[in-house]
């Protein structure tokens, strides 16, 4: 029995020690991105966490996914509840050690088994809506491939992990005995009566144990999974930005010489002191080390839902934007430069790539209409907006590379006044146009 616990031990540690070791490298890969302060207003920024992650009050904008959603996304934190009991199990060799709490303990595990078989049919119909119905947001060119594999892979584990969980109560036979909570497993458990007491008790054991480590893949493969907006949905709605849609923020380096240049006191000429080993500024963004750290925790909490480009104009006329591809990209690029630290002992290491260009072309952010429907419909308040208004401005203010339309319509206001080729004395000709 000690050898038993002994490797339920070694099991457990290794599994939260893995997703420890992960978890630091997803924390210092998001602080690749430059600060910002997010720390205002913490009742909105809690009430947001409360409402929009805990509360999932944006995915029932779409009440069929919403309700499913919701079932699978409460069914599987309250029967992870158990999980507590089988670590104490595990660990000290008893058998179900909270049953002392008699009829209270039968109504827990009756809720966690039908919440059970309700996640169960949830997984099944998401899985028939990607694989059988094949709705366009998640057939998609964006989708195929790994991302198509991974959704796949999540709900082959949960199914796993639901089913484990009846059959290890199905066969458990001093549960069954209690006659208490066993609301879907007593069901089940007649299919194992032509089986002796010691095959009903080993495949009670297997399932017991592959129930206990589905788990603890499942929690390591997280990491590597869209499915990390899981854990990551509650910091990223609390870290939301939370000025109105369509306000967006200055570049602190353009306002600062704009004061200069406005400020009649000022000496232009003046020597500033020079910081030889500093790197000068970027005006916006080309790779991900400029874009800011909740930006980067945006791409890492995407759950790649497709909400964001059904919803697009731009994608829905037939440009190449697509914001779910622009949250994929961001976090693909990120995975990327955490490898290349890696394997240079944490240090990055150029390697003439960029997220411009590399993963993101000018024509997806020149198809923009910047009229934040993306954000609107993201069920967990990603911006994939701010990270294509970043790279604009990367593109026009340290590339001058901005559509031609769009440059001779700036020339025209910064010497007419107007968007159109009119001189000072004509420019509110525009009127009539």
């Amino acid at each position: 029995m000690y050898i038993d616990n002994i490797l339920f031990a070694i099991i457990l540690i290794a599994g939260i020690g893995f997703f420890a070791k992960n978890v630091k490298k997803l924390k210092r890969n998001i602080n690749l991105g430059h600060d910002v302060n997010r720390t205002d207003n913490p009742s909105a920024r809690w009430k947001n966490m409360a409402m929009i992650a805990l509360g999932q009050s944006k995915m029932v904008k779409r009440p069929v996914a919403g309700l499913l959603h919701i079932i699978v996304y409460a069914g599987f934190i309250i029967i992870n509840i158990e999980v507590l009991e089988i670590i104490i199990d595990g660990l000290f060799g008893t058998h179900r050690v909270f049953s002392f709490l008699g009829g209270f303990y039968g109504f827990l595990i009756g809720s966690f088994e039908i919440l059970a078989l309700l996640v169960l049919i949830a997984v099944i119909v998401f899985w028939i809506r990607r694989n059988i119905i094949r709705l366009k947001r998640f057939a998609s060119s964006d989708l195929k491939g790994a991302p198509k594999r991974d959704a796949d892979t999540i709900l082959y584990f949960e199914m796993v992990l639901m089913s484990l969980f009846l059959l290890m109560n199905a066969t458990d036979l001093h549960f069954q005995a209690m006659n208490s909570g066993n609301i879907i497993s007593q069901y089940i458990n007649p299919w194992f009566t032509s089986l002796d007491l010691a095959q009903v008790e080993a495949i009670e054991l297997t399932a017991w144990w592959m129930h206990i480590i589905g788990i603890l893949v499942f929690l390591n493969y997280l990491y590597y999974s869209k499915h990390l907006h899981i854990l990551l949905a509650f910091p990223n709605t609390y870290f939301a930005d939370l000025n109105a849609k369509g306000k967006f923020d200055n570049l602190e380096s353009v306002t600062k010489e704009v004061k200069l240049m406005m400020d009649p006191n000022a000496d232009p000429f003046a020597a500033q002191p020079v910081d030889e080993n500093a790197v000068p500024g970027k005006f916006g963004a080309s790779d991900v080390q400029d874009l800011n750290w909740v930006q980067l925790l945006n791409a890492y909490t995407c759950t790649e839902c497709g909400r964001c480009t059904s919803s697009c104009p731009a994608n829905q006329t037939g440009k190449k934007l697509s914001p779910r591809k622009i949250m994929m990209d961001t976090r693909d690029r990120m995975e990327e430069v955490g490898r290349n630290m890696d394997a240079n002992k944490g240090v990055f290491v150029p390697d003439n790539k960029s997220l411009l260009n590399d993963y993101i072309t000018a024509e997806e952010l020149w198809a923009c209409t910047s009229c934040n429907a993306c954000v609107e419909e993201c069920p967990v308040n990603i911006s994939p907006l701010s990270i294509i208004m970043d790279m604009r401005r990367y593109l026009v203010m340290e590339q001058s590379a901005a559509p031609q339309s769009l440059n001779a319509m700036m020339t025209n206001i910064e010497n007419n006044g107007a968007p159109w080729q009119y001189n000072q004395q004509d420019r509110l000709n525009w009127k009539n146009e």
